[in-house]
């Protein structure tokens, strides 16, 4: 007889069942409306199956539509809904995996004779609703590696073998069905395919069986589903508006960078107004460094690969990084990925003293990952970047404070930048990872205690730090409601260890100091990329490439007007004229269009008394013509004070 089984309730009600139980018959104790609604079962915080047998003392939710997890159930259903359209049009196409990450979208690739022409994703889009009218129900079911084998091979799907061969002996092997559709699954799938209320396809691309590209080529369809038409409507529009904001077509237009892939793929070309904004988030985290502790330091480039193994990289990391030979015969050398290995060097140069720390380091240069060619995505995935990097070393006592300290510089850089709502989470440790898990335990709570201190509710990512520390992480979501991680602050767990760092502590003895690594904006081409999507290229004032341009309202007034321009420079202002012989109205667009915060008019009347009239971008509010001698000083105090807008 099986285990019994105690359910939990999130209203703290107990519920108990017979050993086997599943999540679809709690929902069915509960009301019957909830088991018509319900989607997935959470266990102890872990999606699961309707259909998945329960036993023992769990804690239970039942997901719905309403639930946000409910829409990546919803997703991952019309994925094999997608793939059994597929099958039923195309009867000699191999179905290969889906995707894991159903935030979103969902994906399948295929193995077919001939691309997918529009006209097909059309046909596969129809048949897609017909299935869903057909409201089959989803089945779950446990089969042997056999079973699973004799039916892949009996559909000609060599493809679905190969895969069922990655599954560990010992692991369960689930099916799901649906009609006549089976794949290999580990669900959770809607009840039935009516829940999946609407759906479409958004695109196709090439792809290769596991990534190989010496392997054979695939059709990859994406598409996306919501429990109504309604959301399904608002993410469509969320859509075009994010590939009005794509920071790969607004960069360009604004003239901050150029992307060449054929001369150099993962990295930008920066032109002189990317350069100012670049500099300019460097500058305003590098403001920070003296009043929060920090030193800059500045390490190689190039080292030896023994460095990487000891700093456990080597083995983690290899596939990632540049490698080549050096003159010296076996010498391999590894271009900087990383700068944390550099800094725990640096450190063990020198006899250190618990008076010296914390010893707060941080730097800005160049790093280099071999990021495939395929998912290079213009700034946000690159193989050249700067991160705003920082690690520090100090007494295991001093980590709250240190860690405290990150929260307080989070809160004043994205101020001054107007992003809002950002949230905290912590990520635990993966399978793989260095150091001891008592260790990682007691970091782990130090860290949700953190952001507990900090006011934030703590959400945990388990399994999704890197190997080498457990992190916080600042998640914010832009103005299209996507979920970006910015700044982040990880307590190592193996490198101090690894380095056989040390300190003189208080008692004379030598002790192993804590090591925190932490930066606030992350990769600077990254942030540069989701802040211009976020922004959409309405850039801060303080921030602005170009923060006002002064417009003389005929070539008579040339001279007025490089006046102002040169006044306002002398205060450190990025600030150019348009002397093109057009009408005021076509400057004044012009502006807008170049989304310059401010624009400067001179006219005659403005020449005669010495002054010049302000207009603000995107704003009906008329501020009066204003003197020179207060313009000037008030732009220079709003810059230097970083101000979201020129006039507050």
């Amino acid at each position: 007889m099986s285990e019994a089984l105690h359910v939990q309730l999130p209203d703290d009600r107990t519920l108990s069942f017979e050993g086997g139980a599943t999540s679809l018959e709690v929902a069915e104790a509960i009301g019957p409306g909830l088991a018509k609604a319900a989607l997935a079962g959470r266990v102890d915080g872990q999606l699961v199956d309707l259909r998945t047998p329960l036993t023992g003392n769990i804690r239970l939710e039942i997901v719905t539509a309403k639930d946000e997890t409910g829409a990546a159930v919803i997703r991952h259903s019309a994925e094999h809904v997608m793939a059994d359209a597929v099958k039923r049009l195309f009867p000699t196409a191999q179905v290969d995996a889906g995707r894991a990450d159903h935030s979103e979208k969902f994906q399948y690739d295929f193995l077919v004779d001939s691309p997918f022409t529009p006209e097909d994703v059309e046909r596969i889009e129809k048949e897609m609703r017909t299935i869903i009218s057909e409201k089959s129900p989803f089945v779950r079911q446990v089969v042997t590696r056999e079973e699973a084998a004799a039916l892949f091979r009996e559909l000609g799907e060599d493809l679905k073998l190969q895969r069922l061969a990655d599954i560990p002996e010992g692991e369960e092997i689930t099916l799901f069905r649906h009609g006549q559709f089976a794949d290999l699954c580990r669900g959770p799938h809607v009840q039935n395919a009516s829940q999946i209320g609407a759906t479409t396809l958004l695109e196709v691309s090439g792809s290769y069986f596991r990534g190989d590209e010496n392997g054979p080529k695939l059709q990859r369809i994406y598409g996306t589903a919501f429990a109504n038409k309604k959301e399904l409507k608002a993410y469509l529009h969320r859509i075009e508006e994010a590939k009005k904001r794509d920071h790969r077509r607004v960069g360009v237009e604004l003239g901050l960078f150029v992307l060449d892939p054929a001369i150099s793929p993962g990295a930008p070309f920066y032109l002189p107004k990317g350069v100012a904004l670049y500099n300019g988030l460097c500058d305003f985290v590098r403001d920070l460094y003296p009043r929060y502790g920090y030193q800059e330091v500045l390490t190689p480039q190039l080292f030896r690969s023994e460095l990487f193994k000891r700093s456990g990289h080597y083995d983690k990391f290899y596939g990632d990084m540049y490698w080549f030979s050096g003159e010296d015969e076996g010498e391999e050398l590894g271009i900087k990925a990383m700068n944390c290995p550099g800094h725990c060097h640096l450190f063990s140069t020198g006899k250190r003293s618990y008076r010296e720390l914390p010893i707060r380091w941080a730097e800005f240069t160049r790093l280099h990952r071999n990021e495939r060619s395929g998912t290079l995505t213009g700034l946000t995935r690159v193989r050249s970047f700067a991160q705003d990097d920082g690690h520090i070393y100090c007494e295991p006592d001093q980590v709250p404070e240190e860690v405290d300290a990150f929260f307080q510089m989070v809160a004043e850089v994205y101020g001054k930048l107007g992003l809002e709502g950002v949230e905290m989470a912590v990520s635990t440790r993966p399978e793989e990872f260095l150091g001891e898990p008592a260790d990682w335990d007691v970091a782990e709570k130090a860290l949700i205690e953190a952001v507990e201190r900090a006011g934030f509710p703590c959400r945990i990512k388990a399994g999704d730090a890197a190997f080498y520390a457990p992190k916080v992480e600042a998640d914010f979501r832009d103005v299209l409601g996507r979920a970006w991680t910015l700044g982040t602050v990880q307590i190592d767990m193996a490198m101090p260890g690894r380095f056989g760092l040390g300190y003189v502590g208080r008692d004379g003895e030598l002790h192993q100091p804590a090591m925190l690594h932490r930066a606030v904006l992350g990769s600077i081409e990254r942030f540069i990329g989701i802040y211009i999507e976020h922004t959409g290229g309405d850039f801060p004032f303080w921030l602005s490439p170009t923060q006002a341009v002064v417009l003389p309202i005929s070539d008579r007034l040339a001279g007025y007007a490089d006046q102002v321009v040169e006044a306002l420079r002398s205060r450190g202002l990025r600030v150019e004229v348009d002397h093109r012989s057009e009408t005021l109205g076509f400057k004044i667009r012009e502006a807008e269009k170049m989304k310059v915060p401010l624009t400067l008019v001179v006219g005659e009347q403005e020449e005669q008394q010495g002054t010049v009239s302000p207009r603000l971008r995107k704003s009906k509010e008329k501020i009066e013509a204003m003197a020179m001698d207060v313009l000037v000083p008030r732009l220079a105090e709003a810059s230097a004070d970083r101000r979201l807008r020129p006039f507050e």
